[in-house]
């Protein structure tokens, strides 16, 4: 495998994305690799990995900046590192279609067969991606956030997967039927995968605290990577 650090501009902030793939003669499909809220750190660089090793080239992307990462379990500290973005949607959607632009340029990829998937707060950026009118062929959404924000959605023509436990504090029920409603009236490809006595965080190893909602489930994450890869061999031709 080969593995590097790219950098990269959203205007005046640097950013730094991470590029795994296996060697080829022919240009790889890429899929972008969103972040949970602490950050571009190990947990989205080994996601990228385990993207390349199912044959695509995975480029973990950076939605804070050069460096600027937050911590496990400091939930103040990668609050303050998300809010702004979540806030503000027009700066989210720039920000993200900033690493999709930069992985257009890449050598050795194929720009015409690209896909987003996202972690937790990576989640909600893939799905702004889709709702930004990105041109891309598909985003997953792995324990995301469904909740838009102030801005109009533009033509949505990415396929949408989400997987989602059941038992997710911070996605409940009727967001999960608000965000189908939304996807149904803009005539969107869409999934909703949900796993029983599953909580938030479900495909992190590390995570274990049930009183945040945070619970790693094996057998949920399992799934979900099955389905992941399922879904890219459609989409991607």
């Amino acid at each position: 495998m080969i593995t590097t650090t790219i950098d990269y501009q959203d205007g005046s902030t640097l950013l730094e994305g991470y590029l795994a793939y296996h060697e080829s003669t022919q240009p790889r499909p890429v899929v972008l690799v969103a972040h949970d809220w602490s950050g571009r750190r190990e947990f989205a660089c080994k996601a990228a990995e385990r993207i390349a090793d199912i044959g695509y080239a995975g480029f973990a992307l950076d939605m804070y900046g050069k460096g600027i990462v937050g911590a496990d379990g400091d939930a103040e500290k990668n609050g303050a590192l998300m809010s702004p973005l979540a806030a503000d949607r027009a700066l989210l959607r720039r920000r993200i279609n900033a690493a999709l632009q930069a992985v257009r340029q890449l050598p050795n990829v194929d720009a015409t067969r690209i896909a987003a998937m996202g972690y937790c707060f990576g989640g909600m950026c893939v799905l702004e991606l889709a709702r930004s009118g990105a041109d891309v062929r598909g985003v997953i959404s792995v324990h995301g956030i469904f909740a838009p924000g102030k801005i109009a959605n533009e033509r949505i023509t990415a396929k949408v997967l989400c997987l989602h436990g059941h038992d997710d504090p911070m996605v409940p029920p009727e967001q999960v039927l608000a965000f189908e409603t939304e996807m149904t009236q803009a005539g969107v490809d869409w999934q909703v995968h949900v796993y029983g006595g599953t909580m938030h965080a479900f495909t992190n190893p590390k995570a274990n605290n049930p009183s945040f909602g945070t619970v790693y489930h094996e057998v949920a994450a399992d799934r979900a990577y099955r389905t992941i890869a399922d879904f890219l061999i459609e989409i991607m031709g």
